[in-house]
Order: C-alpha cells, then sequence, then structure tokens
C-alpha cells in the first residue's frame, strides 16, 4: 500500500487512497474545510483526532461523523491553540496514548477578526496560527519520528500541512519577528494586516523551520508543506466586515461568493496534500502550493531565509518565556 497519487490538474474523492492503518490530526475540525476534511479523511479508514476549542463542536463534529459511518473512528479532543499550557499538555498526552501520527493538518486559524491577545499576551492571530502549531508539531515529534521508522506500510512517511493564505502578501512591510513586542502588542495594521502577518509565518515555519532546520538537518523522512485552499465559503467571508466594516465587508462578501467553493469542495487541496504520492516522490517538502500538484512562489518576505531565522527564534522565545526552558522538546528528540 503505497499514498495515493493524482495528476496534477484533477483531485476527486475517488483519488484518496485507504488510509486503514493511519493515523490523522487535523486541527480546527469542527467545521467549514477542517470539518469536510476530517470527514473525507474518516471515509477513507483513518483514525482521524479533532483537536479544537469548542466541546460542542467538537462532540457534534464527531456525531455527524458517526451518523454517516457508524464505525468511522474520529475522537474529539478539546484543545485551544492560544493557550500554550493547554497545548503542551494535549500534545504530550496524544505522544503518550498514540500508537502512531501519519498525518498532521494545521487548518485551525483566527480569521478577520480585530487585534485581541490571548491569555499568553500574544496576538491572537499568530498565536493560534502559527505559535500553537509550532509547539504542538514541537511535542509531537517523537510521534512523529517513531512513525516514520515503521516498516509497514514502507512507502509512506508522515506528512504535516499547514494552510496559509496568499492573503500573506498582504503582511505588512514592517513584518522583522525580531523581538516579542511585535506580536505582543498592537501596531494599528487591522484586522487583515495581522491575519496577513499570521499567515506569513506559517510560510515560513513550513520552508524555513520544519522542512530546513528540522526534517531536512535531521534527515528525517517526514514531508511539510503549506497550501492556500483557494476562496472557501465558511465563516471567513463573514468575518470581512469585521475587518472592513459593514458596507464594504459586505459587498466585498457578495463579490466574492460567485467565486467561492464549498467547504466539501475546499477540502480536497488540503486532502492531497496529506494524502499523495507526489508530494515525497517530487520531493516537494518545504513548497506552497495554490492548487492540486501545483507549486507556486509565495511572496518575497516568504523567501527571506533572515525572516525565517527570527521567526524561528522568536518563537521559541515566546514559548520559553511562558512555559519556562522545558516547554519544548529539543527539535532532535528521537522517537524513544
Amino acid at each position: 500500500m503505497k499514498w495515493g497519487s493524482s495528476d496534477k490538474k484533477r483531485f476527486t474523492r475517488g483519488d484518496i487512497p485507504d488510509l486503514s492503518g493511519r493515523t490523522a490530526i487535523v486541527t480546527g475540525g469542527t467545521k467549514g474545510i477542517g470539518y469536510q476534511t476530517v470527514r473525507a479523511l474518516a471515509l477513507a479508514h483513518a483514525r482521524v483526532l479533532i483537536l479544537a476549542r469548542s466541546t460542542e463542536l467538537g462532540n457534534k463534529a464527531v456525531a455527524e461523523i458517526k451518523r454517516e459511518a457508524p464505525t468511522a473512528d474520529v475522537v474529539f479532543i478539546q484543545c485551544d491553540l492560544g493557550d500554550l499550557a493547554a497545548v503542551k499538555q494535549v500534545g504530550d498526552k496524544i505522544c503518550k496514548d498514540e500508537a502512531r501520527l501519519d498525518i498532521f493538518i494545521a487548518n485551525a486559524a483566527i480569521g478577520l477578526l480585530p487585534f485581541g491577545l490571548t491569555k499568553d499576551g500574544i496576538d491572537r492571530h499568530f498565536a493560534v496560527n502559527h505559535l500553537g502549531h509550532y509547539l504542538l508539531i514541537n511535542r509531537l515529534l517523537p510521534l512523529l519520528r517513531h512513525t516514520a521508522q515503521l516498516s509497514s506500510p514502507p512507502a509512506a512517511g508522515p506528512r504535516i500541512v499547514t494552510l496559509t493564505s496568499d492573503v500573506h502578501r498582504s503582511a505588512p512591510a514592517s513584518t522583522t519577528f525580531s523581538s516579542p513586542a511585535e506580536v505582543t502588542t498592537n501596531g494599528g495594521y487591522g484586522a487583515m494586516g495581522y491575519y496577513a502577518r499570521s499567515k506569513l509565518a506559517v510560510v515560513l515555519f513550513a520552508k524555513y523551520g520544519l522542512a530546513k532546520r528540522v526534517f531536512g538537518a535531521h534527515g528525517d523522512r517526514i514531508s511539510v508543506v503549506t497550501l492556500h485552499p483557494g476562496i472557501v465559503h465558511t465563516d471567513q467571508l463573514d468575518q470581512l466586515k469585521d475587518a472592513y466594516g459593514w458596507l464594504l465587508g459586505t459587498l466585498l462578501k457578495l463579490l466574492t461568493l460567485p467565486f467561492a467553493q464549498s467547504p466539501a469542495q475546499g477540502c480536497l487541496s488540503t486532502v492531497w496534500a496529506a494524502t499523495s504520492a507526489d508530494v515525497e516522490q517530487n520531493g516537494w517538502s518545504g513548497k506552497y502550493f495554490m492548487s492540486v500538484g501545483e507549486v507556486a512562489e509565495p511572496s518575497k518576505l516568504a523567501q527571506d531565509p533572515k525572516l525565517g531565522d527570527n521567526l524561528w527564534e522568536l518563537s521559541e522565545q515566546l514559548v520559553k518565556e511562558k512555559l519556562g526552558p522545558d516547554g519544548l522538546l529539543p527539535w532532535d528528540v528521537s522517537s524513544d
């Protein structure tokens, strides 16, 4: 058994391989693209862990999938990505309880909402969209590396998919990720500016952090890609009013709707990125995708290795300031 393949123009539900015996995590998997991603993986016989903040929505998502497929192996785990201590606890528990982890999809995100701080005092866009996933992946490294060493099925290495947005191109030009103050104070960028900056961080983390600094440097058979899923009809379209005001936001939503995919359609690029053999076979780890099988060039800021290094150092500093020196596992931690 090997991962599914695809042509580079079209990917349908029929192309999703049988994922029996594999385990996946989807953050923010209770609605929208995240829910449809969970549903697609579960119907392909994967064990799927939904990590999300709302217990009510999490239990509802599990119930809906089990109503459709009673034998589906779907579990909800409450996790607030804006709470670093909780993220660490959840990651460690998953490492203890699960036998393997084949797919990790960083889907959860704060959308076009006004500036706000998490309980840790960090810009909520940066905290949820990037930093929480940074810490969670770190705590899951032993399980990912253990899975990479398993002999069955031999063709499959673990896969990490981080969802970003082409809006990352609109990140403030002043972004440097050089000090905590940059992501703990209100810089007046507006909802779109904070969202775009956080999505820039997602691209940098995948390219210069995980693909190069961690998995590439240590020879891990673990791939990571970052993906813009396209325009999808989710709650974020309603948040245009928060970003631009009621009148302009409503107009933008009405203009966008004709081009928007349904969540069921929009999740397919994510599922492709998580399951296709093309990613590993073509050496696409660290790449940015705009659609199925189409590598795209991210923004100039997203291709700045210095900015990638700054982000890495800032992320490490913030986690250790909030959780202490043991908040992060060594990035070369073994699977033992």
